[in-house]
């Protein structure tokens, strides 16, 4: 049987791999911040959401804690989801600026986002077991989104794990191209470019390492590049 987006979801909603996560996000999602202690938290792991004909995958790290671990989709409902989406906007990949929650009537055009690990982890720190767990669901992902030209890392841990995912989807050797905003890996003829862009967490965007410019400048020159080359010859080897 096809593997398909619902087919993943479905599983990465039901998923127990990982102990430690479970008991965190379970409890974090019974506790729940003060913020927000009149909402219902999901707690459970969060998938993947956009356009399913998307040319542009973007990864990122993992649900926050009271973000997508409380609102149940992908970078929604915190200060990163704010930074992130405004830049998607703004480069055209959103039809909104806003991700706030679930029923907000977001929608991404061209563009899939998802993450490296699904469920929130203390600290923001997965574990090297607990991000292994989960590399199937991406590769699944990426093999499922036909139409992939470009995969954007948010940040150096999804550089690391994307490297890490497409020699099993695309047959290749691991990219060694070190990790830094705009840092840009071929794959060869009729396969993706990987692209880098620093994580759109407060640290990098209260301190000036990330701004807004620099990340829809980055999309925009992420966009053309796909859109100016020739169509690929094919997605596996």
């Amino acid at each position: 049987m096809a593997d398909t987006l619902d087919r993943i979801r479905v599983e990465v909603i039901e998923c127990v791999r990982c102990p430690r996560l479970v008991a965190f996000r379970s409890r974090i999602a019974r506790e729940r911040k003060k913020e927000f202690r009149t909402e219902e938290y999901w707690g459970k792991p969060v998938p993947g959401f956009g356009d399913p004909h998307a040319r542009l995958v973007a990864v990122g790290l993992a649900p926050a804690a009271h973000g997508s671990n409380r609102t149940g989709r992908v970078f929604t409902g915190d200060r990163s989801a704010a930074f992130l989406v405004r830049a998607f906007h703004a480069a055209g990949f959103a039809n909104q600026p806003t991700s706030l929650h679930r029923g907000d009537g977001l929608r991404y055009r061209d563009l899939y986002l998802t993450a490296v690990v699904r469920c929130a982890p203390p600290d923001n720190r997965p574990t090297p077991t607990e991000r292994s767990n989960c590399a199937p669901f991406l590769e699944r992902e990426i093999r499922c989104l036909s139409n992939v030209r470009a995969i954007l890392a948010l940040g150096g841990f999804a550089w690391d794990a994307i490297r890490d995912v497409v020699p099993n989807v695309y047959g290749v050797p691991r990219p060694e191209v070190p990790f830094g905003h705009g840092a840009c890996a071929p794959l060869g003829l009729g396969r993706p470019l990987l692209w880098a862009s620093y994580h759109p967490s407060p640290q990098n965007t209260q301190t000036g390492k990330l701004t807004h410019p620099m990340l829809v400048n980055l999309l925009e020159r992420i966009r053309r590049s796909y859109e100016t080359a020739r169509a690929p010859e094919g997605r596996h080897p």
